[in-house]
């Protein structure tokens, strides 16, 4: 396969990626609208977040291919680093709070708290991720790595 071919594959997945995650979003404000439950309003609200983000990142892909490519270069990323490193910390507190209030509810049988909890640990530690891989894309380039 051609890399035009799989451009144009990419584009069409995701141009159908994004037709699912409007269904999502429309599917979890239904939910919310017939549920007075906290918990489960939360949850929808949660997923709609972040089906929302994804139809958007899926967009940034889409116009990648074929309006405007993606680029980074190294004096975009050594004029912010010091601020992202300063961010990363900020992520790596986040995770030890969560961790922390994670070791506290052991045994306490507070199941929904815990259910919470181990989905803020879990975005947190996307978080950290996403900015570690950013500092790898940065460590690969000359002469700021």
């Amino acid at each position: 396969m051609s890399t035009k071919e799989v451009q144009e594959k990419l584009v069409e997945n995701m141009k159908k990626w994004q037709k699912i995650e409007n269904a999502s979003i429309h599917s979890t404000g239904k939910i919310m609208d017939n549920t007075e439950n906290t918990a489960i309003r939360q949850v929808m609200e949660i997923i709609q977040q972040d089906s929302s983000m994804h139809y958007r990142v899926q967009g940034l892909i889409v116009d990648s291919l074929t309006k405007e490519s993606l680029s980074m270069n190294p004096e975009e990323l050594a004029d912010i680093w010091d601020m992202v490193e300063t961010h990363i910390k900020l992520e790596q507190k986040t995770i030890e709070f969560a961790k922390e209030a994670m070791e506290a509810l052991k045994g306490k049988k507070m199941v929904i708290q815990e259910y919470f909890l181990n989905y803020l640990l879990a975005d947190e530690e996307k978080h950290n991720e996403l900015l570690e891989t950013l500092e790898k894309i940065k460590s690969g380039m000359y002469p700021y790595g």
